[in-house]
């Protein structure tokens, strides 16, 4: 069974390809928050790097991203924090 960080990263890979996908698990320094849960995966950092964001502005970047995560905000994902680039607005280097 895939964790849900998996889930995650193969469904941006497979919505915005060809993509870097970094997805981190940061269910750990919510402990106690609203939306936490002991089992952890519910608040994740993702860095999404694809040609695909190209022309569209952050809040139709993040909308995108989400309409491709509806399942897992329906399954228990709680909060995720993206940052969503163009190849050219990465550079190299950019993690």
């Amino acid at each position: 069974m895939q964790s849900r960080a998996e889930r995650i990263r193969h469904a941006l890979e497979t919505a915005f390809p060809p993509a870097r996908v970094e997805v981190r698990d940061d269910s750990h320094r919510h402990a106690g928050h609203a939306g936490a849960r002991p089992e952890g995966e519910t608040h994740y950092a993702v860095l999404v790097v694809s040609p695909a964001f190209a022309g569209m502005n952050r809040l139709a970047r993040s909308r995108a991203a989400h309409a491709v995560l509806e399942t897992e905000f329906g399954a228990g994902l709680h909060a995720l924090s993206l940052r969503l680039l163009t190849p050219e607005e990465a550079g190299p280097g950019t993690a």
